[in-house]
């Protein structure tokens, strides 16, 4: 069956209800999940956004995480998994019973709060839990209106639901109060793990955690996520060019001075140019008022290669002795300093 987009999750449900339906009622959008129902009333919900029953069960250490396995791979073809946990002891009715209401509750809010999801029912299927509690499907409906309404009413920024807890660099007063659950948020927030993986690691119902969240970003001390419009194309930044385009213009040499000796060359002392170092894995700093690359008839600075080996000046190696130099010529000028003195 197509996807439906004439009306919203929430009144498909209770069309499902009123024709008492059996089968699933499937929701896309973010995060989306599925709403099982049995000849009209609601046997489960589940949501990537809301832990299930096999996760609030081992997380908080109430079930052992290779029976939870063991009852999936017997049950889970012939939806006996909720069965077999009690025939064989390890919960009673009550406490599963408990458990299946509380996190169907948590995952409807995830599946039917976003009136706007495409969904579709698919009837015939089935969860394979099992049928263990039986919920009218008006009584799941007022409720994730209700929780809509109070999460609206704590801080309406419904993209706090899904997107990555960032805790502030500062908070915004002196003195913070704090509770135990907002405190143990804080603690596990890294900047990277959604509500739903809090709710996961912490073991804690996903709607629990979305209230604290909200009261948290209120108080300002979690990051606002923001809409972003997503641009199709990437571009890369290039750094901005250093120096001058244009050539620079250069003062005539002055004339060369008269040595007072005669018969040697003048010996012409220029200021030596202050040291730059290189900084490591880069280019040079360009030399104030001068562009190396300016100019048609000057060759131009080859571009490294990514992961190209850096030359042998810049990698610490001491630069080879050149080999043109006039040996005669200073010997005469040492010789021409020596009857100076």
């Amino acid at each position: 069956m197509a996807p439906t987009t004439t009306a919203a999750p929430g009144d498909l449900l209770l069309q499902a209800s009123g024709a008492r339906q059996t089968g699933a009622l499937m929701v896309g959008g973010h995060p989306g999940g599925a709403v099982y129902v049995v000849e009209g009333r609601v046997m489960y919900a589940e949501s990537p956004a809301a832990p299930g029953v096999g996760e609030l069960l081992t997380s908080s250490g109430r079930l052992a995480g290779r029976t939870w396995q063991q009852a999936l791979d017997i049950g889970g073809s012939t939806a006996r998994v909720g069965r077999l946990l009690v025939e064989q002891g390890h919960l009673t009715q009550g406490e599963l019973e408990l458990c299946v209401l509380g996190s169907t509750y948590d995952a409807a809010y995830f599946v039917l709060a976003e009136s706007s999801a495409p969904a579709e029912f698919r009837a015939g299927a089935t969860h394979w839990l099992g049928q263990v509690v039986h919920i009218d499907a008006a009584a799941v409906d007022r409720e994730v209106r209700r929780r809509v309404h109070l999460l609206d009413e704590i801080f309406p920024n419904p993209l706090i639901d899904v997107s990555p807890v960032i805790p502030v660099a500062r908070p915004p007063r002196e003195r913070v109060t704090i509770t135990a659950p907002q405190w143990e948020l804080l603690v596990h927030a890294d900047g990277q793990r959604t509500p739903a993986d809090l709710a996961q690691l912490l073991g804690r119902a996903g709607y629990a955690i979305i209230q604290e969240l909200r009261r948290m970003a209120a108080a300002g001390l979690i990051e606002q996520p923001e809409i972003r419009a997503v641009d199709p194309h990437e571009f890369v930044r290039l750094p901005l060019p250093r120096g001058s385009a244009a050539p620079v213009a250069r003062p005539a040499p002055a004339p060369a001075p008269v040595s007072p000796v005669v018969g040697v060359p003048p010996v012409v002392s220029a200021p030596e140019p202050a040291a730059r170092i290189p900084p490591p894995g880069g280019d040079p700093p360009p030399t104030p008022g001068a562009d190396h690359n300016a100019g048609s008839n000057r060759p131009r600075l080859a571009r490294r290669k990514p992961g190209a080996k850096l030359p042998k000046e810049m990698a610490g190696e001491s630069p080879q002795v050149h080999q043109g130099t006039d040996e005669v010529l200073l010997k005469r000028i040492r010789t021409a300093l020596r009857a100076l003195r």
